[in-house]
């Protein structure tokens, strides 16, 4: 069984859709766990007409994207774990996962596995597809033939139970980066790849309002801090709906 855990926060414009075409599209064996961060709006109303589990964050505090897929995953009792973001979507679910698992069969000690990512075609811009086709084309270098732990992003991450627990989980003091830090981990005690016959569409919905070129500035400072001193710089993510 799969266990997909989605993070939210104030995702009332999406994640019917989300979830819905989940739902309908699924056949393999499944749950749906939803973790919320405090919404004010009326993403848990909407996510508990289709999620198996809706956890809601009750902390003081802001919760990081790291901490809800954590308490996700603790509550999760599938073999697999796979982390979706609200605001992405897959084309013919059943076929996806179908191709994932087997990637777990052909590829030794797959310890984790990314995908592909694309804007949804409709809302994709000449930006869009060739900034994310170097992204790809770094993630499909960095995985598949340094062998080194890379994402695109954390639309899309899958990962054995046994890896997941292995590793710690998320690093849930990290606002940002925490998924490529998983990635980086699990490479240190198995493979990880990137399937270049599995793409993930997202909204796009970040670049779209703040920019690319603000996008990616923020991401190289979150990195080389990172890389230099095991943490990123911005205290928050900003949430961008």
């Amino acid at each position: 069984m799969i266990s997909i855990v989605i993070p939210t926060l104030s995702e009332e414009k999406v994640i019917g859709s989300t979830l819905s075409s989940l739902k309908s599209q699924l056949t393999i064996p499944h749950e749906i766990i939803v973790s919320d961060g405090g919404s004010k709006d009326r993403t848990v109303e909407i996510a508990s007409k289709y999620a198996d589990k809706v956890l809601i964050h009750s902390g003081n505090s802001r919760q990081t994207i790291a901490q809800g897929r954590n308490d996700g995953a603790r509550a999760a009792r599938g073999e697999f774990l796979v982390f979706l973001d609200a605001d992405c979507f897959l084309r013919d679910a059943d076929s996806f996962f179908h191709a994932a698992i087997a990637d777990f069969e052909k590829v030794a000690n797959l310890a984790g596995l990314t995908a592909l990512l694309r804007v949804l075609p409709e809302s994709e811009t000449l930006s869009d597809r060739f900034i994310l086709s170097i992204v790809n084309s770094v993630v499909l270098f960095k995985n598949n033939v340094l062998h080194q732990g890379e994402v695109p992003g954390g639309e899309f991450l899958m990962v054995p139970r046994s890896a997941f627990d292995r590793v710690g989980g998320f690093n849930g003091e990290l606002v940002t980066r925490e998924d490529r830090d998983l990635f980086i981990r699990l490479a240190k005690i198995g493979r990880t790849f990137c399937d270049p016959q599995l793409t993930v569409f997202h909204t796009g919905r970040r670049s779209h309002i703040v920019g690319w070129p603000h996008q990616i500035g923020l991401l190289l400072v979150n990195t080389v801090s990172y890389r230099l001193f095991g943490k990123v710089r911005s205290k928050e993510w900003t949430t961008i709906r």
